[in-house]
């Protein structure tokens, strides 16, 4: 039986992975008790016992937890930042890197939520040739709070909680956000694009929005469309004709979901790309465990909630 260990398995992204294989059959989840979580001998001991590691830690304790397995077998799955544009490291959004070498690979980078939902749209467009790598581009993100992880969940779910978190609220506004360097590297962009992420009042579910002029563009919406069918056949990621809620998008439409809907909007002039899903399945561990389900050559959906279109 293939042996997992969650290291950090108290966090948002952690236990969600943990409640979701605690039902398997085909996995034994390896635990540490709370006395020992933070012992270094013990961790280094079940990251080296582990068939596959779940790293949900902040980035300077992945590269450390990565630097405490000796043995070559052990396959990490990192849900930091840590390793997302690093050498050696295969960026485990398996619909762009490819499900073959997401299963052969021995370290996987787990993607940013909001990098997801940017690169999902931005991606095939560049590779058809339908908009330059030197395309100035803008980005706006809405996600719910979780993404912010315990503290945030503390703070919105909070009694007395403070009156500004009533409104949605803009933030990486120092255009410095960690998701940068992949949506750049992953797209193969010259520039990173001015890029605005929104946390609102809701637990989750994200909708990351890439607007463009018709100059930008070298083709049509219709070349834009049979791009993402062609790119997006079958999977956890799939292109929808344009459909709305009454004229609205909402943000949390996919919370509970692990899979990926995206989408055209606007007219010929002015387009909006549109990628819809929850920011804690294919945007933290949805993603992850698809990428585990690769690496044991099961059904990518293992265990995952996805509608397929």
């Amino acid at each position: 039986m293939i042996k997992v260990f969650i290291d950090g398995a108290a966090g948002t992204t952690g236990l969600r992975i943990h409640d979701r294989l605690q039902e398997r059959t085909d996995l034994e989840l390896l635990t540490l008790s709370e006395d020992l979580r933070k012992d270094p001998a013990a961790r280094k001991e079940m990251l080296n016992t582990a068939d596959i590691v779940f790293l949900c830690l902040p980035d300077a304790a992945a590269v450390e937890a990565v630097s405490l397995i000796d043995d070559p077998k052990v396959k990490v799955i990192d849900t930091s930042t840590a390793h997302r544009t690093a050498e050696g490291w295969t960026y485990g959004f398996p619909e762009i890197a490819g499900k073959e070498a997401v299963a052969r690979a021995g370290r996987i980078a787990n993607p940013g939520c909001h990098a997801s939902g940017f690169i999902s749209l931005v991606y095939p467009l560049v590779q058809a040739g339908l908009i330059s790598k030197d395309t100035a581009l803008t980005c706006f993100s809405l996600t719910g709070y979780s993404g912010g992880g315990k503290k945030m969940i503390a703070e919105y779910e909070s009694e007395d909680r403070a009156k500004l978190l009533d409104a949605p609220r803009q933030y990486g506004i120092t255009q410095t956000h960690k998701h940068l360097p992949e949506m750049v590297k992953v797209c193969g962009l010259t520039e990173p694009p001015v890029f605005c992420p929104i946390v609102a009042d809701y637990y989750a579910g994200m909708e990351v929005t890439v607007p463009l002029f018709k100059k930008d563009l070298k083709g049509t919406v219709r070349d834009l469309s049979e791009a993402y069918k062609s790119f997006y056949e079958k999977g956890l990621v799939h292109f929808t004709e344009k459909k709305d809620e009454g004229g609205f998008l909402s943000g949390n439409a996919f919370e509970g979901r692990d899979d990926m809907e995206v989408s055209i909007y606007g007219n010929d002039d002015r387009i909006l790309l549109v990628s819809r899903f929850d920011n804690l399945g294919k945007g933290a561990s949805g993603a992850a465990i698809q990428n585990m389900n690769l690496l044991l050559g099961c059904a990518e959906d293992t265990g995952l909630v996805v509608h397929y279109e």
